[in-house]
């Protein structure tokens, strides 16, 4: 969705990054700047900065940068739109409302309505499971050794031994027949007219990444089928694009999500502090759940039933996560079946032991297939290595596939030259859709231009701190001189608020860029630490070192825009001016220097 920029300046500039940031970091004032230990990378010393004067946040660890906006989305995983939200919500900002079509208008009215009537729901079901009526299900949440911290934290509940309890308490807040069996909380027929989807059970409430109330999960109580009932899908419901759990994951600092089973097995792994375990919705696991984790990690641990189905459901799922990108392991539970046994018996430590051992999907997959072949026989054996060929035809590169080749060659005692032999011959005949490609050098090449930009960065973030210093230099430099479109592009800008008096912050200007890469990009422009050209901490105890300082950068700087536009001579309009006019400002820097006394 758009908004409009002195909206989004609005919310920004109300929302004071210190006081935000403050309540998800513990930060200390040290001189001009806050530091605590950075969010987004692990760290003993804190390098992680944030300046009430510029309203950005910077890691000097890890690149990490931006605005207000930009750290809720970072540590939310939200979009700018939902970051936006959030931040206006917290100062009182009312975000415009954009004109829709009449269909458009019942959609979004339907689906508010839907999103209450859930709400709603959910804290009936939770007033019932605290109630003497709720004595049988809090019984049964205590006896899995649930905390009352955790039980209210997931917002448990409680639906009555009543068929139509709900739907009553629901039609009296005014909610109309047709909007309540419409969310998926009762149905009607002739019989019995309208009845409760879910009565004598134990209630998961399933929130979407946004903490709304979307859906229902419950498990019988005694005997009764089906033993759990999830929610059909609705207009706010999609099962296949929707994770329990994953509104608190997402916040998780770890760089991995784990896949569970049941609910059950997310809630006692986030009471133990796994708190980056989600689970799919009482269906299988669907690409468009693997999407969905792909907005927040590429790295997935599969913590699936140690039992067959589980076992079966751990080898599609892995199909899927591959396809989709992400790097998949599987964690090893036996003795036990589930999370939930394994760390009531074995513990948190053993439990993290075992998330770091987890074991590498593929050769997961050859466990499993290797059950199904007797490699004491040599007729069995060369179908499993057959087997084990075709699998690695799934690997595109071919650097992946020659690892992996050796891997399974050093671990069955195979010939690597017979294996590659096998390997090839079923890529040729088309074997996984795999068709060969020619594999780049991963080697990271120097940026020969790195030296001229770093100038450019210092001399931003110098201009940035003392505006006056503009006016001293602006004879010789001009952002034409800034010579990539995002430094060039910060620097017009920059420049004209300063010249005009204007009272530029620059986390205003983070807002002009939707991608990450460049807003971290933008961060470092107003945040680079004054060095020489070599990157080495530049002592100032005088003027003389800081007008020293200023003319290296700035000759730098000029010097590396005459090369800039010299190579682009015939090419742009503006060039051949630019040089001449260029070299004689040049000529006249170091002739007469910059004075700051």
């Amino acid at each position: 969705m758009y908004y409009p920029e002195e909206i989004i300046e609005e919310v920004r500039s109300k929302n004071d990054i210190v006081d935000v940031i403050g309540g998800y970091v513990r930060l200390q004032k040290k001189g001009a700047n806050h530091v605590g230990l950075c969010p987004f990378h692990n760290e003993k010393t804190g390098s992680f900065t944030v300046s009430a004067s510029k309203q950005m946040f910077y890691c000097f660890g890890c690149g990490a940068g931006g605005n207000v906006i930009t750290f809720i989305m970072k540590h939310e995983n939200a979009t700018f739109s939902e970051a936006l939200e959030k931040l206006a919500d917290r100062v009182g900002v009312k975000l415009p409302e954009f004109e829709q079509s009449a269909e458009q208008k019942k959609q979004a009215s339907e689906k508010a309505i839907l999103l209450e009537i859930n709400k709603e729901a959910a804290r009936y079901f939770y007033y019932q499971l605290r109630g003497k009526a709720g004595e049988h299900g809090m019984e049964y949440f205590k006896k899995r050794q649930l905390s009352d911290e955790t039980i209210n934290g997931f917002g448990l509940g409680f639906s009555l031994p009543f068929s139509d309890d709900l739907s009553q308490y629901l039609k009296k807040k005014g909610y109309s027949e047709e909007m309540i069996v419409k969310a998926g909380l009762a149905s009607v027929d002739e019989k019995r007219g309208l009845h409760d989807k879910f009565w004598n059970r134990v209630i998961f409430p399933i929130q979407d990444i946004n903490h709304r109330v979307i859906g229902f999960g419950g498990r019988v109580m005694g005997e009764g089928e089906p033993k759990y009932l999830n929610s059909p899908e609705t207009p706010v419901f999609d099962k296949s694009r929707n994770l329990f759990g994953l509104n608190f994951a997402r916040s998780s600092r770890k760089d991995h999500l784990i896949l569970c089973e049941g609910y059950m097995d997310v809630i006692s792994m986030h009471q133990a502090g796994f708190t980056q375990a989600v689970a799919s919705l009482g269906t299988a696991f669907t690409s468009g759940q693997a999407n969905l984790i792909k907005r927040f990690t590429e790295n997935v641990i599969l913590s699936y039933d140690s039992d067959g189905a589980g076992t079966k459901a751990a080898l599609r799922a892995i199909g899927i996560l591959r396809e989709t990108g992400i790097t998949a392991k599987v964690l090893d539970l036996k003795p036990y079946k589930d999370p939930d046994e394994f760390i009531k018996n074995l513990g948190n430590e053993a439990f993290e032991e075992r998330i770091e051992n987890a074991k590498n999907s593929f050769f997961f997959e050859i466990d499993v297939l290797e059950r199904d072949f007797d490699l004491k026989d040599p007729e069995e054996k060369t179908k499993f290595h057959r087997e084990i060929a075709k699998k690695i035809c799934s690997f595109s590169e071919e650097v992946e596939r020659n690892n992996y080749i050796e891997a399974v060659c050093d671990r069955y005692m195979i010939s690597t030259d017979a294996m590659k032999k096998m390997v090839i011959s079923y890529a040729a005949a088309g074997v996984m859709g795999y068709t060969p490609t020619v594999i780049k050098s991963g080697v990271k090449k120097a940026d020969p231009d790195e030296g001229r930009k770093r100038a450019q960065r210092l001399l931003i973030t110098w201009i940035s701190e003392e505006k006056d210093l503009l006016s001293k230099i602006s004879k010789y430099i001009d952002a034409g001189d800034f010579t990539t479109d995002l430094y060039k592009k910060i620097a017009s800008r920059l420049f004209e608020e300063i010249e005009n008096d204007g009272d530029l912050e620059p986390a205003s200007l983070i807002s002009m860029f939707e991608d990450e890469e460049e807003q971290k990009e933008v961060a470092s422009l107003f945040n680079t630490r004054l060095t020489d050209l070599n990157g080495q901490p530049l002592e100032i105890d005088s003027v003389r070192d800081k007008e020293r300082a200023l003319y290296d950068i700035l000759i730098n700087v000029k010097t590396g825009s005459l090369e800039y536009y010299t190579k682009r001579l015939g090419s742009e309009p503006d060039a051949i001016k630019r040089v001449m006019d260029g070299k004689k400002l040049l000529e006249d820097l170091k002739k007469n220097k910059i004075k700051l006394g």
